[in-house]
């Protein structure tokens, strides 16, 4: 969906519309604001609202990974079954945050299992009791500390923790044979990032948790991110790691600096741009330095 209002939005102000019919007007609104977005070996991409989901079809079952919501989730499972009648194998989350978890209950006596980090699981479990939700969840029933595997068809699919980012439950999650990760959201691609300290999340180690991630997979990797500025770029390379390790490391060197310099807490919040960091843009930076700034003076 907002990939669709991105395109659209840019047509408009770029005035392209002018050079289309009506019909090819409104065929273009009257869209479905969701596809199947293949990638590579039988994988493949779907968003609507929320966070990127990959899925995989292949002659033994139907992977997901992440569930955006509970609408998405519904259409997305549509449309799987239109392409394959195998049963739908695993879930898994990347974390547990409600734009990758919500349409988990979608799932519901569909998907014969639900995997995800341990402190994923702990952290669903308790959002849930916050916000009085626990009978809208699917939680997993599968969890994990470092590692797990999963073998679907000819497909074998890693779970990689390098520790706290994002969250601390959060996994890189690998199809080895089509060489795709996703990697939930611990990147943020050209945008800033919401880091969730209640959840346990570190600005310090998120770059190290990169870091390891890209000694793990190689530069034919295709990523997967959990969001983007720009939402039609929700797949890169291992450079777009690298360019959120940067972001990371940058933001926890300005802040970390700036306190050393006696700088008070609103004055650092009052920074516009993150000395080299370039290519971040939109609204947000605040979020990261308040993260910074809280987990280098608790």
């Amino acid at each position: 969906m907002e990939r669709r209002k991105f395109l659209i939005n840019t047509a408009l102000a770029a005035g392209s519309f002018s050079f289309l019919s009506n019909k090819s007007l409104a065929a273009m609104l009257a869209a479905p604001e969701y596809k199947l977005t293949p990638l590579r070996n039988n994988v493949g991409i779907f968003t609507e609202q929320g966070g990127t989901i990959i899925w995989m079809a292949n002659k033994e079952g139907i992977v997901c990974v992440d569930a955006e919501f509970p609408e998405p989730a519904t259409h997305l499972i549509t449309e799987l079954k239109k392409k394959s009648d195998q049963p739908f194998q695993w879930l898994i989350n990347t974390h547990h945050h409600g734009d990758h978890t919500s349409g988990n209950i979608s799932f519901k006596g569909i998907a014969k299992n639900v995997a995800a980090h341990a402190n994923s699981l702990i952290n669903q479990k308790a959002a849930a009791a916050k916000q009085n939700t626990d009978d809208k969840q699917l939680y997993p029933n599968i969890t994990y500390t470092d590692k797990w595997k999963a073998k679907v068809g000819d497909e074998r699919i890693t779970a990689h923790y390098f520790g706290p980012g994002h969250t601390n439950g959060d996994s890189f999650i690998h199809f080895e044979h089509a060489n795709i990760v996703h990697c939930g959201d611990q990147v943020f691609n050209r945008m800033h990032p919401y880091v969730d300290r209640s959840a346990g999340a570190s600005c310090k180690h998120w770059a190290v948790a990169l870091e390891q991630a890209q000694k793990q997979f190689n530069k034919d990797t295709i990523f997967v991110f959990g969001h983007a500025f720009d939402p039609v770029k929700v797949t890169g390379t291992m450079a777009d790691l690298k360019a959120m390790q940067n972001y990371m490391e940058k933001l926890v060197a300005y802040v970390d600096g700036s306190i050393k310099a006696g700088k008070t807490k609103e004055q650092i919040l009052a920074t516009t741009a993150i000395p080299g960091v370039t290519e971040w843009q939109g609204d947000g930076i605040q979020r990261s330095l308040t993260a910074a700034y809280e987990e280098l003076t608790a």
